[in-house]
């Protein structure tokens, strides 16, 4: 009894250490890529409590809980989350691109970019990123919210400021290709 108070209490000690370097590295890393504070609070959040998951497993193996006792208990859990999550499967996708995006989305807020998709280009600058969106405002100061799930299916083109964004929303993509011959079909 007296080896596992001391192994909840090492694991207490570890939890509060790991868990104030993980934050101050999540923080660390938001400054550097210039997100917003609101952001980087959400995602020291969403790291900590899946810190604090493993957490409390390991203080359930530690006091002698069962593999099985465990197993269903948090198998009972994933399925009620997992029935729950699946008609809004979308927002957890959202939930998880956000995560992506912050660790490693090229782009941040302020740089000038253009979303290639086939029915409608995105051309402007990133205002905000979103636990959901990527807000970006167009040359014409129209607002779009880009779901963060698209927008890391999509190409994504940066510029390096305003006035190269805006050269090239000169440029039209052509339809149809110049070398086509009307009225010509195949022969064989």
């Amino acid at each position: 009894m007296l080896v596992q108070i001391g192994l909840i209490a090492l694991l207490v000690v570890a939890y509060i250490i790991v868990s104030r370097i993980l934050k101050s590295s999540v923080t660390l890393l938001g400054q550097k890529k210039y997100a917003n504070e609101v952001r980087i609070t959400y995602v020291s959040k969403m790291l900590n409590l899946g810190f604090t998951a493993i957490f409390v497993l390991l203080v359930c193996i530690v006091l002698g809980i069962g593999y099985g006792q465990l197993a269903i208990f948090f198998s009972s859990v994933f399925a009620v989350v997992g029935v729950a999550l699946f008609a809004q499967w979308s927002i957890l996708s959202n939930i998880t691109a956000s995560l992506i995006i912050f660790f490693g989305f090229p782009y941040r807020v302020g740089d000038w970019v253009k979303v290639v998709d086939k029915d409608d280009e995105i051309l402007g600058q990133i205002i905000e990123i979103s636990t959901f969106h990527v807000i970006i405002q167009r040359l014409s100061n129209d607002v779009v919210t880009y779901p963060n799930s698209l927008i890391l299916q999509k190409a994504v083109v940066r510029f390096d400021n305003r006035e190269t964004a805006l050269a090239m929303s000169q440029f039209q993509t052509p339809t149809t290709s110049a070398n086509k011959v009307e009225g010509k079909g195949n022969s064989a």
